[in-house]
């Protein structure tokens, strides 16, 4: 029992960042249609530059705080390759998005190497039910969870999410009342590269990072996605801390390396029952 509390919590806070990777997928596709599969590059890149400057001397939250900032930059500049071009059809932005996510292999081996990095975070464990637990991880949990409750807001209560909202429901429509819906699609790629980075910040003290680490992580953040329909993000969290807790667990119980299989399988799974419960017909016109 004190084993499964400790994976049971070590898996929400490994899941909130697949989520907070999910929840960028999900902003960008709302808005664009476009799956951007450089999503787990951004997250890559923002850790990888966190590391960096905290091993450069710069204090704790400066140095994450300009990781997750460029993120955000490198989300725009994906953005602005992938559909920048007006009449870029979907299918062609998420090829492009594929390559700039192979594209990023070379830039950070160039850069920071092969060698997987870390950096300190949150020390120090708390004792849950018997178990003992590393605080970084109930820090991650307590992260995400306002970060999702500020993003329903930002979409529920500001002009800016509003008219982010109203291109994903209609795109035609809100262009017909004035909205830039091409400058709308890269104000997406940026907030989805800033929770991509959020993901990467946050976790690389407990899981460490290699310039091929983005391919778990779009693995998870995409099967958390899909969860949701890669519409929601509150099912997209749901399905991460789901995911999470799953690996985990199968983790401490069965072997570390069924990890990505068990996102696979859920991802398996899900898409095959997205397509029983769809009509043929919808099917034809989506």
């Amino acid at each position: 029992m004190t084993g499964l509390v400790g994976y049971l919590v070590t898996g929400l806070g490994i899941g909130a960042g697949f989520a907070l990777v999910g929840s960028g997928l999900v902003v960008i596709y709302r808005v664009t249609r476009v799956v951007n599969f450089a999503q787990g590059a951004l997250a890559v890149l923002a850790a990888m530059l966190t590391a960096s400057l905290l091993s450069a001397g710069l204090p704790h939250g400066v140095a994450e705080t300009l990781g997750v900032l460029a993120g955000a930059a490198a989300g725009l500049l994906v953005g602005v390759v992938a559909i920048g071009r007006p009449g870029t059809a979907p299918g062609a932005s998420l090829i492009v998005t594929l390559g700039l996510g192979l594209l990023a292999y070379a830039v950070e081996i160039l850069v920071w190497g092969d060698q997987p990095r870390s950096f300190p975070g949150l020390g120090g464990a708390v004792e849950l039910a018997g178990a003992r637990v590393q605080v970084h991880y109930l820090l991650i949990v307590a992260v995400t969870v306002p970060v999702f409750g500020c993003l329903a807001l930002f979409f529920a209560r500001t002009d800016l999410g509003k008219a982010l909202s109203a291109c994903a429901s209609n795109p035609y429509a809100a262009r017909v009342v004035g909205i830039d819906v091409r400058r709308m699609g890269l104000l997406s790629f940026a907030l989805g590269g800033a929770l991509g980075g959020l993901a990467g910040v946050l976790t690389t003290p407990v899981q460490q990072v290699t310039f091929d680490s983005d391919v778990a992580l779009i693995v998870n953040g995409f099967a958390a996605a899909v969860l949701g329909g890669l519409t929601r993000p509150g099912v997209a969290l749901a399905g991460g801390l789901l995911l999470g807790v799953a690996q985990t667990v199968v983790a401490g119980y069965g072997g570390g390396a069924y990890r990505l299989e068990v996102a696979l399988v859920v991802l398996l799974a899900v898409m095959i029952a997205h397509a029983v419960r769809t009509p043929p017909a919808q099917e034809a016109a989506a």
